[in-house]
């Protein structure tokens, strides 16, 4: 059953099929396919999953974001950024790193990052001279910062699937997403010095830089707070995206003034559409996972490593190749809930822990946000710059070698991420 699992989801999914609904079938052809899969438990299993307080923080958060960067704060943010390091060798790049880095303390999605940053960052860059291509590539992985440093929707997801607690792995996102951030910044420095890319050409101005901060003030301590009302027990996580909500609608309404009614009702609107498309892969993929599971799958690919593979790392090794090639191809949400059943024992048979095994499923499916051939942060942002996806790619190369060493620290030295 579950090769006819996995052969009807890649055929569903080659044929452009919307991977949620190319799940369903997958799903539902093994289903109806055996005489053994008890349909009632399966459907109360789909139900069941999403039936999840912690899911409850996923929307408010989204929401959170619409509000922080849908207005007049994402502009009082880029300002600050740009008045600090705009006139470094590759600032403008490096701005759109700082701003996504920022913007992940507030949103969790690294789509909404790509989409909110990216349709401010690359208008400005382009006025500057900067490379169209680059500046994709710069905010396509950059975007990708946002699902590690909390909140990170699919650091959520994941623990919903494995049961690993969500504060442990927002406290765990932290570290590797700021080396993330510093790897992009000197990316961006060393390739705009090597190619003398423009820049901001006016000196550094001290008041006019405490003015910038001054206004985007209010962004700058949102993330502060989330890191530490979760990092010190004060609020849950489904909590703090509430609370974040409601910190976010005053904020606007009362500092910026720019929360009309309009503003209001499409970043509910957009938020909710979100919500629906992620509990629908949550449905579809908690079905496809409790199949796999009755067909004793993950228990087989378990005793596979433990006869074929001796060593540890060689198991660690074989679950980021097979992350690396799952996140080419499938949606991150879809991917993470698909994944989850399977390496859990598998990390468990080598005494990996789960916040681990968490952080790490998120770092290589970020690259696979920025990879073809279904880079969803990638095609994004060519599109906004408008340029051609693979002019974008060649400029990725810099990129995917931080990001690859951060992989290999978060995988091999668990101590940089656990306490």
């Amino acid at each position: 059953m579950s090769y006819l699992i996995i052969a009807v989801f890649l055929t569903a999914a080659a044929a452009s099929i919307p991977i949620a609904h190319a799940i369903l079938v997958a799903a539902l052809a093994a289903a109806a396919t055996s005489d053994r899969v008890p349909l009632d438990i399966l459907v109360q299993t789909m139900v069941q999953q999403v039936q999840s307080f912690p899911l409850i923080a996923i929307p408010f958060f989204m929401l959170t974001g619409s509000l922080m960067m849908g207005g007049k704060l994402g502009e009082a943010l880029i300002g600050t950024l740009t008045a600090l390091i705009g006139r470094f060798h590759g600032g403008p790049g490096q701005v759109g790193v700082l701003s996504s880095t920022i913007f992940g303390g507030v949103s969790g999605s690294a789509v909404a990052d790509a989409s909110a940053i990216g349709s401010l960052m690359i208008p400005w860059q382009k006025r500057l001279g900067y490379p169209p291509a680059f500046s994709a590539a710069t905010l396509a992985a950059a975007a990708t910062i946002d699902i590690l440093i909390p909140p990170s929707i699919p650091m959520i997801l994941f623990a919903l699937s494995s049961g690993a607690s969500i504060a442990a792995l927002f406290v765990a996102g932290i570290v590797p997403g700021l080396l993330m951030c510093g790897g992009f910044m000197a990316v961006c420095w060393w390739v705009g010095k090597r190619r003398n890319f423009p820049r901001e050409t006016a000196p550094f101005n001290v008041a006019a830089f405490l003015k910038h901060l001054l206004y985007a003030s209010p962004a700058l301590l949102l993330p502060a707070l989330i890191i530490v009302f979760l990092r010190f027990g004060v609020a849950t996580p489904t909590e703090v995206a509430v609370l974040s909500t409601l910190y976010a609608s005053v904020v606007s309404a009362l500092i910026y003034k720019d929360l009309s009614l309009a503003r209001l009702n499409k970043a509910v609107m957009d938020a909710g559409l979100s919500t629906g498309v992620v509990l629908l892969v949550i449905m579809a993929s908690a079905a496809i996972g409790w199949l796999l599971t009755f067909d004793q799958m993950p228990n087989g690919i378990v005793n596979w490593a433990k006869e074929n593979l001796s060593e540890p790392w060689l198991v660690i090794l074989l679950m980021n190749l097979l992350m690396l090639v799952c996140g080419m191809f499938i949606d991150l949400p879809a991917a993470v809930l698909l994944l989850t059943p399977v390496f859990v024992p598998l990390a468990k048979s080598i005494g990996m822990d789960l916040t681990q095994l968490g952080i790490m499923m998120t770092v290589n499916l970020a690259i696979g946000l920025y990879t073809p051939p279904v880079g969803t942060t990638l095609f994004i942002t060519s599109s906004l710059a408008k340029v051609k996806v693979g002019e974008t790619v060649r400029e990725l190369g810099p990129f995917y070698l931080v990001a690859f060493s951060v992989l290999l620290l978060v995988s091999y030295v668990p101590a940089s991420i656990l306490k």
